[in-house]
């Protein structure tokens, strides 16, 4: 593809350049990692919270770059473009590049939910026999692959990449979590969104935000920047950043439709809980579903509704969706039962790991719960420090039984993290070492009680310095479990 077809007409302040030779370059692939630049690359200059892409265009270049754009001029080998935003330049020149997408793409954002909402409109949309795929935290799943993966949102040039194999593959639909940082650096620009949905905001990643509004105003990217005017955007309308969701989807032009108890799409007018379900009566357009969700927690019924919107605003009858939500299956480490004792004390694991996720798993499990709530978390190293007193103090408030332990210490001292959650949790048990930490809490299981193992959820490892060892806790609430013979 000619470099004047990859830049097309989003940055005027080269096209001056572009009309000329410089434009006529073909650019065989895209990068922003210089030592992945091949022969024919076009090498694309980010600026990193360590160092500037910049500083390696000559990198790019012995190994093959061609072209390279940057933010500020360059002196190098090869012509380099100067453009406002290379994040942006990345994106939408590795959509044009890939080329396909699955037809019908919808996007998540919000704090808490992202993973469940966009596994359950997958599991909507297949239910409605449609070829189906998400992409998020938990990795990729489709019809023909089940891969774990790491990012919330992957850098453009895998996305699309990505994009480009599934419609290949013949994915029609396909749901893509947006997190925050992924909106901020422009990593979904350039995906043909259909429909949006927002599920909650609380606090999380202070250590890149300085602000909550400016965490929310990057959530909000989604839907003032990313979604076309006039699509549709599903809002949970229950959260108190709701309102702001509403207003910024309404004054982008979008066509808002909420849900939840307060919701005008999808209505939810009673929830009954049960140790397995939850009964929902939903309101949609005139119609009444009595309809059993398979999942504990009010939160998950957020989550299904947010899905079900998204589902049914791009083309799925609502009697389908509402049929599909009986046979949802929980997303890997989403309130998920491992196991439980032979006194029938139910052991979860939960991906909660800031304060309003861990407050919404404990109070969602307490109405059934007829013994202690026991929960057993810790804090992630090189993260938003001032959360930690937070999550002490609603673990020790909402829980009968708080074990504090490690989460990933990163490159921090494990018993510093777990001090500071120590601080805001009296009466709390300290228990460094993960692994003991949740044998502990299994062995002290009686009849009626519930636990909860938070922080990691669908993680296959633990962060301890430079080094990511095998860990998960589910095969540690399993083998506590069977250690107890049940």
């Amino acid at each position: 593809m000619k470099l004047r077809e990859l830049a097309g007409n989003d940055f005027p302040e080269i096209n001056d350049i572009l009309t000329g030779p410089t434009g006529d370059l073909e650019i065989a692939a895209l990068t922003s990692d210089s030592r992945k630049a091949k022969p024919g690359a076009l090498f694309v200059a980010v600026a990193g919270t360590k160092a500037n892409g910049a500083g390696f265009i000559a990198d790019a270049v012995a190994h093959g770059a061609v072209a390279a754009v940057a933010e500020s001029p360059v002196q190098a080998d090869i012509p380099v473009l100067v453009v406002a935003n290379a994040r942006r330049f990345l994106a939408l020149a590795a959509a044009r590049l890939s080329g396909a997408q699955p037809a019908t793409m919808v996007a998540v954002t919000g704090t808490a939910g992202k993973t469940s909402v966009a596994s359950f409109t997958r599991q909507i949309w297949a239910h409605a026999g449609l070829a189906a795929a998400q992409i998020g935290t938990t990795g990729v799943v489709s019809p023909s692959r089940n891969e774990y993966g790491s990012l919330t949102t992957p850098d453009p040039v895998a996305l699309h990449a990505l994009l480009a194999e599934l419609a290949a593959e013949g994915v029609t639909h396909a749901a893509v979590e947006a997190s925050s940082h992924g909106l901020d650096q422009s990593r979904l620009d350039g995906v043909r969104l259909a429909a949006a949905g927002f599920t909650n905001l609380g606090r999380d990643h202070m250590d890149y935000h300085p602000t909550v509004e400016s965490y929310m105003a990057a959530k909000m990217r989604l839907f003032d920047t990313l979604l076309p005017k006039g699509a549709p955007a599903i809002i949970f309308a229950d959260d108190e950043w709701s309102a702001e969701a509403i207003r910024v989807a309404r004054a982008s032009g979008l066509d808002v439709r909420t849900v939840g108890r307060r919701g005008d799409y999808l209505s939810l007018k009673r929830v009954e809980h049960f140790r397995h379900k939850q009964t929902a009566e939903i309101h949609v357009d005139g119609a009444i579903f009595e309809v059993d969700i398979p999942l504990a927690g009010d939160f998950q019924v957020a989550n299904a509704l947010v899905a079900a919107g998204l589902a049914m605003a791009t083309g799925t009858p609502a009697a389908t969706a509402m049929a599909a939500l009986e046979k949802l299956k929980g997303a890997s480490g989403r309130l998920e039962l491992v196991g439980q004792t032979k006194g029938g004390a139910l052991a979860y694991v939960d991906y909660a790991h800031k304060p309003d996720a861990l407050e919404n798993v404990l109070t969602s499990v307490r109405p059934f719960t007829t013994g202690r709530v026991i929960v057993v978390f810790g804090c992630g190293g090189d993260r938003d420090k001032g959360k930690r007193p937070i999550m002490g103090e609603v673990a020790t408030r909402l829980a009968d039984v708080v074990i504090v332990t490690d989460d990933n210490p990163r490159s921090e001292v494990p018993e510093v993290v777990r001090s500071e959650i120590m601080a805001a949790a009296p009466g709390a048990v300290e228990i460094g070492d993960r692994a003991a930490a949740i044998r502990h809490a299994v062995g002290i299981l009686a009849s009626g009680d519930t636990l909860i193992v938070a922080g990691k959820g669908h993680e296959e490892g633990q962060t301890i310095g430079d080094r990511v060892l095998p860990f998960s806790d589910h095969a540690e609430v399993r083998k506590a479990l069977e250690e107890m013979g049940s």
